[in-house]
């Protein structure tokens, strides 16, 4: 009688052609949640009924995470990874950062696996042609240290090995070990062309890496020269300024005395690495410092060097509040020095072996490790009455990634490209939308580095990685000679000094960012352009890789794309942030709070731990719990427990007359969509209004809109509205042209559903969409759903007037 009367619903039809599910106004729902109505709770005993009456099959009562390996190892058997032209002709391209070969699955590697395997999954079910190419990288000094390690456990040193014989162990390592981090990679659910698999150092690779130097080179952009460089002592060699990490740790400031030569006056400095003192080749104040003006020009006398004299300088570079206001100028121990020694053209002195003691110039202290020297030559300060005092100061330490030791700044040898007229190129391909970075604030990030870039050191004092392609002549080692191979570089040799010439290779390889840098197209074939793969997929279409390496790789890679191919490398970047703890803090084994994805995916399954990592928005970092992963376990559970009653109220497989009249309902037509009763007009309405909604997300890469979108619909609307509504109907006779149309919605409405969770929860919607009757094809290559659907925004606004009412009863 009240709905009879109600203003909230006009005319006849829901009375006439639609019973009210009792369960809405049962005393139960009077306890409602928002905003979720947990209509489920009656659900289990609907199930067992339908599952009675109808004696269909069902599904098994929760999703076997373990059947997640079997359904991959399908997918990959039935070739659907590879890209297929058959449906398109636009190929979708992702280059894989390619993780380290030593390295095993931690939840960064889960981050970009799941958005890059999001974006594949949509534009492979979008019908076009879909590549993307994995790959590791032999990750030069990480695979160093591991071997090292191994045979330090065997008691042999690598020294004691030739270079060919360690590299030999390197290579069985890699043969054995190497795998980890690709089989972990599958359990994510990647669908990456694993035909297509590339290692930096294979042998495809590894010529283009060679003929990227060559081409640099004849270029004039590569050269060799003395330059400070991060100097790893333990690993004896330079490092990148991505492999260096900065810390805050209590350390020690020294307050000094330097004689003026001539005077009874000292100057005070304040350092706080008194071992570099041995390198000083000035001191330094500000010229507006009037405390010291009188000094500048004068000489002042280097502690415990026997009396060697250095000039006193004015730079407005000197911070007058620091310490004293006198500087000790040690360009060959400091950044900051170097680079101010370079423009007032002060000598290089460098006190440090490579191995972090004090070289011959150090006197006394000569093979002390620098620690050791820095207690012995504070006593020593102390006895001549040169120390003054130190004191407690935080210092920002500079710290090897691999090794853990202090970095030591030095000047060494080593190899350089020339980097600004290439960042020149790099920053056009912004200006003139070539290149678009999401999100877009990191373009000004992009655009600084670009524009105060500074020479790369290329070379490395490793044995493992790509051999720089330089040979010496014997007697004459400050010539040299760039081939690309050892054969080609005795005949030049021959041809300039003579038959009898000797020549042996540079013993350093290459920074492994080199070779990363060449990953979108050396993957596809070049220098070979007319490779195939080159010529159908170069350049590719989307980079998808960690803020934090914007600079390192991303820009990397497209100023050599830029050079070597004349084509920006990708037309689009996609940066996601960090994922940290519930607390927002970094996850790391010293706090104690690292997530291990493998045991994540044990618990609670790929598709809760991809849905959960794919929530959050491009560029900003994303906090984990365990409470957000049982949540979305829960989600999963909630699409399986759907499944099942869809699967449990549909009709047999053998009763084809009502299959075809289940299927006669074409719901993406008006005309059809006119006729429905109001709860089915509704519900398709609103998924037709979602497919509009999560289709443009999708094409805006805004996952986590698309994720929350579709969990809303599915869980508010279809889960708690509509099959809870479905359910008087489909207990009536089988025949009943309502229990048929109620069918035929939760069939249309859940295979689209799983449509549109498919690239998030692979797993879960295609066993789901297999158990589904009259399946013609896997939902991994099915077409996506159509957009611009008939909607009827009347029959919504009426469904919800019918809401209003049932929550205010």
């Amino acid at each position: 009688m009240i709905l009879q009367m109600s203003p909230f619903i006009s005319g006849p039809t829901l009375l006439s052609s639609y019973r009210l599910n009792p369960l809405l106004f049962s005393k139960r729902q009077r306890c409602m949640k928002l905003p979720h109505w947990h209509f489920n709770r009656t659900k289990q005993r609907f199930f067992a009924v339908a599952a009675a009456e109808n004696n269909k099959d069902t599904l098994p009562k929760t999703f076997d995470f373990t059947s997640e390996e079997r359904i991959y190892n399908w997918w990959e058997s039935q070739g659907y990874f590879k890209p297929n032209f058959e449906r398109g002709s636009d190929p979708f391209v992702i280059s894989m950062p390619p993780p380290n070969v030593t390295g095993s699955l931690h939840m960064g590697h889960a981050m970009f696996v799941t958005l890059e395997d999001i974006m594949v999954r949509y534009h492979r079910m979008k019908g076009r042609p879909t590549l993307w190419l994995p790959g590791t990288d032999h990750a030069g000094i990480a695979t160093q240290l591991v071997v090292e390690k191994m045979l330090a456990a065997e008691g042999i040193k690598r020294v004691e090995l030739s270079r060919d014989e360690f590299t030999k162990r390197v290579w069985e390592w890699k043969e054995k070990y190497g795998g980890t981090i690709t089989s972990q990679i599958k359990r994510l659910g990647a669908s990456c062309d694993w035909t297509r698999e590339r290692f930096t150092l294979d042998e495809q690779l590894s010529r283009a890496v060679v003929e990227a130097f060559i081409r640099l080179h004849e270029k004039g952009l590569i050269y060799q020269g003395s330059y400070m460089v991060n100097w790893s002592p333990n690993l004896q060699t330079a490092v990148s300024d991505l492999e260096v990490e900065y810390s805050e740790e209590p350390g020690t400031l020294y307050y000094i005395k330097y004689r003026v030569a001539g005077r009874s006056d000292f100057l005070t400095i304040a350092t706080t690495r008194p071992e570099t003192l041995f390198g000083d080749v000035a001191l330094a104040v500000n010229p507006q410092d009037e405390r010291y003006s009188q000094f500048i020009g004068m000489m002042a006398i280097v502690p415990m060097t026997y009396g060697r004299h250095v000039p006193i300088i004015s730079d407005k570079y000197v911070d007058k509040e620091f310490g004293t206001g006198v500087l000790k100028i040690s360009p060959g121990h400091d950044h900051n020095d170097y680079l101010l020694a370079r423009k007032l053209g002060l000598p290089i002195l460098n006190v440090m072996n490579k191995d972090g003691t004090l070289n011959e110039v150090a006197g006394l202290f000569r093979g002390l490790d620098r620690f050791e020297a820095r207690k012995k030559l504070w006593s020593d300060l102390e006895e001549t009455g040169l120390a003054v005092k130190k004191e407690p100061h935080t210092l920002r330490v500079p710290r090897s990634q691999r090794g853990g030791e202090v970095i030591e700044p030095l000047v060494s040898k080593q190899w350089f490209v020339t980097m600004e007229p290439l960042a020149e190129k790099a920053l056009h391909a912004v200006e003139k939308g070539e290149l678009t970075i999401m999100p877009e604030r990191f373009e000004k990030i992009y655009n600084h580095w670009l524009s105060n870039i500074k020479d790369w050191c290329i070379s490395r004092q490793l044995w493992w990685g790509h051999r720089i392609p330089v040979w010496y002549i014997v007697g004459k080692e400050e010539e040299y000679i760039v081939a690309r191979n050892a054969d080609e570089a005795l005949e030049k040799a021959h041809q300039k000094y003579g038959k009898n010439v000797e020549i042996y290779q540079d013993p350093d390889v290459l920074d492994t960012w080199f070779s990363s840098a060449l990953w979108p197209f050396s993957t596809l074939g070049w220098p070979d352009v007319s490779a195939d793969d080159f010529k159908k997929f170069y350049p590719t279409t989307m980079l998808e890789t960690g803020h934090d390496i914007l600079f390192f790789w991303v820009a990397r890679m497209v100023m050599m794309g830029i050079e070597f191919t004349g084509s920006v490398p990708f037309s689009h970047v996609y940066l996601h942030g960090l994922i940290r703890d519930s607390q927002g803090r970094k996850m790391s084994k010293t706090l104690g709070n690292v997530i291990d994805p493998i045991d994540t995916i044990k618990e609670f399954g790929a598709d809760a731990l991809r849905f959960t990592i794919s929530l959050g928005t491009a560029g900003q970092d994303l906090s984990l719990s365990i409470e957000r992963l049982t949540a979305n376990k829960a989600f999963t559970n909630k699409l399986w427990n759907a499944g099942k009653f869809i699967l449990q109220n549909l009709p047999s497989q053998n009763d084809i007359s009502r299959w075809e009249m289940l299927l006669a309902y074409k719901f993406d037509e008006e005309e059809c969509l006119c006729k429905a009763p109001l709860p089915e007009c509704w519900v398709v309405s609103k998924l037709h209004m979602l497919i509009d909604t999560v289709t443009a997300s999708y094409d805006k890469y805004f996952f986590g809109d698309v994720g929350r979108e579709t969990y809303d619909f599915f869980w508010s609307d279809f889960a708690d509205w509509y099959i809870e509504a479905s359910k008087a109907r489909l207990y009536r006779s089988e025949y009943d042209s309502d229990a048929i149309i109620a069918q035929a919605v939760l069939l249309y409405i859940f295979e689209n559903i799983l449509k549109l969770l498919h690239p998030f929860m692979p797993f879960v919607t295609e066993e789901l969409w297999q158990s589904l009757r009259k399946r013609k094809e896997a939902l991994i290559v099915s077409p996506w759903p159509q957009t611009s659907l008939p909607r009827h925004m009347s029959a919504i606004k009426r469904f919800e007037n019918l809401q209003s009412l049932v929550i205010l009863i």
